[in-house]
């Protein structure tokens, strides 16, 4: 389904035109407003319905789904998706601070939109529009701090930076955030999933790498800095656009996992990536096989020899009791020739 979606992209002197819309990602057709966002611990989440010229805002409980609050913002947006496999976006972890984006209908575009929101009232805080084309990447742990994709080449929605806006400022950080280890061309590429620590702090996204190989952008979104992991491991996999991000709690690995087995390991402090143990070795596996087969066999055949063993002890036992004299035992007489009469 993901690879349907990527390979949707029509690209034609540049511009990528349709009557769709999609939230913020060059590739049209994904909205995930409706399906909504939330963070771990919240008993709601925040979804979005487009009614024309306004925007319809509702907080639904997770469990029941009962609407627990609405409001309605002047203008079309929706929540923002961060990769083609859907991963939403927008909401900081602390659950306080709310980012909704316009609706791209072709690429490039001129202008982005967002809108900022208070997540528990629904307030609308104010409209940021940026002269450019972006889409939304995360928001900083207590939504000081929104991170985006800059598309800087109109003909190549592969090509791009990541920028900070300061949220309390109000204003676009001249840098881009990039990792100090790596060339600046290096990040290009498709997200392809998305997984968020429960702390709301790192965002590793998935990317097919444009043709090159794939690789994690990880992003630390309190301190405004990024690691570009390569993983030479996936090159060529034809799975490449099934593939889900797992784990990355409390400074745990992150795994890259296809049908539920993990094809790679990220260590999140030394930001290296590793193959499993297990993963590209099916002889070890043969191995580990082998010997558990050879035990269920040659165990049993032990236990019966040791038994045998010990049964015909107890019957040689049992035998040489038998044949014992009962009793104490009497010597005979003899006379001693040397005495006499």
């Amino acid at each position: 389904m993901r690879t349907l979606v990527f390979l949707s992209i029509v690209v034609t002197s540049g511009v990528l035109a349709t009557t769709a819309a999609a939230d913020g990602l060059p590739v049209l057709g994904i909205d995930v407003g409706q399906v909504g966002v939330t963070v771990p611990g919240s008993p709601e989440r925040i979804v979005t319905i487009n009614e024309g010229r306004w925007t319809l805002v509702e907080r639904i409980a997770r469990s029941g789904g009962r609407v627990r609050g609405f409001t309605r913002v002047k203008g079309t947006f929706t929540i923002p998706a961060v990769a083609y496999d859907s991963s939403a976006s927008g909401l900081s972890a602390d659950g306080k601070t709310l980012v909704l984006i316009e609706p791209r209908r072709a690429f490039p575009r001129a202008t982005t939109r967002f809108a900022l929101l208070d997540a528990r009232g629904l307030g609308l805080y104010r409209t940021i529009t940026l002269r450019g084309d972006f889409s939304f990447d995360a928001l900083s742990p207590h939504g000081w701090t929104m991170y985006l994709v800059n598309y800087t080449r109109p003909s190549d929605p592969t090509r791009y930076s990541v920028r900070a806006y300061d949220l309390r400022a109000n204003r676009l950080l001249p840098k881009p955030i990039v990792d100090p280890a790596e060339h600046s061309d290096k990040m290009r590429g498709s997200p392809i999933t998305r997984l968020m620590s429960a702390d709301g702090r790192w965002a590793y996204t998935l990317y097919d790498g444009a043709g090159s190989e794939p690789f994690v952008h990880a992003l630390d979104t309190a301190r405004g800095t990024a690691h570009c992991i390569d993983l030479e491991m996936l090159a060529g996999r034809a799975d490449l656009w099934s593939l889900e991000l797992r784990g990355g709690a409390a400074g745990k690995p992150v795994r890259v996992v296809s049908s539920g087995s993990p094809v790679a390991v990220l260590d999140t402090t030394t930001f290296a990536a590793s193959v499993p143990r297990t993963h590209g070795r099916p002889w070890a596996l043969f191995i580990a096989a082998l010997l558990g087969v050879l035990a269920l066999v040659t165990v049993p055949a032990w236990v019966r020899g040791s038994d045998g063993r010990a049964r015909a002890d107890h019957r040689r036992g049992a035998q040489a009791r038998r044949l014992r004299p009962r009793g104490r035992s009497r010597g005979l007489r003899v006379a001693d020739p040397r005495r006499r009469g």
